[in-house]
C-alpha cells in the first residue's frame, strides 16, 4: 500500500497517510484524461466569435455599375466577399461548445489525475493549517518552507478562513475548494497542495 508524507508548517515530516492501492498506483487510464480534459476546455469557450454575410452587412443595395458595355467584370453588389468591407463566407457565428461525458467517466478522471501527481512527487499533504494569517508574507513563508516550485493548486479545506485572503496576492497560486476542483484543474497545475481534511475529502469523492 502507498502511503503520503504529511508535512507541518515548517516542512517537516508530521505523519503519513495511507493511500488505497486501487488509486495511487499503477498504470495511468490516459485515454479518460484526455477524453475529460477536451470536455472542460470545450464548456470555457464562450463561442461568441461572430462576422456578418453578405446578406447582413449594411448598404449594397444598388448594383454598383451596369452589366455589360463598362468593359468591368459582372457585380451586383459592392457587399460581395469579393469587394473590401463585403460580407465574410463561411465565418464563423455565435455557437455552444459545451457537451457533456458521463458522471462516473468524470470521477475516473479526478482519479487518475491524482495518480499523475502523485507518481510524479507532485503531490504535497500538510497539516490542517489553524494558525490565523494577518499578512501575505506569513502564508508565503509557509510555502517556501515546503519547497513547492512553479504554479501551485492548493486544496486547504479545515484550514483557518484567514488564509483565502492573505493568499490573494501570490503569483502562480490557486486556492480551490475540494468539492469544486476537477481533472483539468488538477493537471494543469504542477503542484498540488492539499490538507488532510482535504484529502479525505477527495478519497470520499472519488470511492462514491
Amino acid at each position: 500500500m502507498s502511503s503520503l508524507t504529511v508535512l507541518d508548517s515548517e516542512g517537516n515530516e508530521s505523519t503519513s497517510i495511507a493511500l488505497p492501492q486501487e488509486i495511487f498506483g499503477g498504470r495511468i487510464n490516459r485515454d479518460v484524461l484526455h477524453q475529460t480534459v477536451l470536455m472542460y476546455r470545450a464548456c470555457a469557450r464562450q463561442g461568441t466569435a461572430s462576422t456578418k454575410e453578405r446578406g447582413s452587412v449594411r448598404g449594397g443595395g444598388i448594383k454598383p455599375w451596369r452589366q455589360k458595355g463598362t468593359g468591368r467584370s459582372r457585380h451586383g453588389s459592392i457587399r460581395s466577399p469579393l469587394w473590401k468591407g463585403g460580407g465574410v463566407v463561411f465565418g464563423p457565428h455565435p455557437r455552444n461548445f459545451r457537451y457533456t461525458v458521463a458522471q462516473k467517466i468524470r470521477g475516473i478522471a479526478l482519479r487518475e489525475s491524482l495518480n499523475v501527481k502523485f507518481q510524479d512527487a507532485h503531490l504535497v499533504c500538510i497539516d490542517d493549517l489553524k494558525k490565523q494569517f494577518q499578512k501575505t508574507k506569513e502564508f508565503a513563508g509557509v510555502l517556501r518552507k515546503l519547497s513547492l516550485k512553479g504554479s501551485v493548486l492548493a486544496l486547504l479545506d479545515g484550514c483557518d478562513p484567514s488564509v483565502r485572503r492573505v493568499s490573494r496576492n501570490i503569483p502562480l497560486f490557486c486556492l480551490m475548494r475540494s468539492q469544486d476542483v476537477n481533472a483539468y484543474d488538477i493537471l494543469r497545475y504542477k503542484m498540488i497542495l492539499v490538507s488532510k481534511t482535504a484529502l479525505n475529502n477527495l478519497l470520499e469523492r472519488i470511492q462514491k
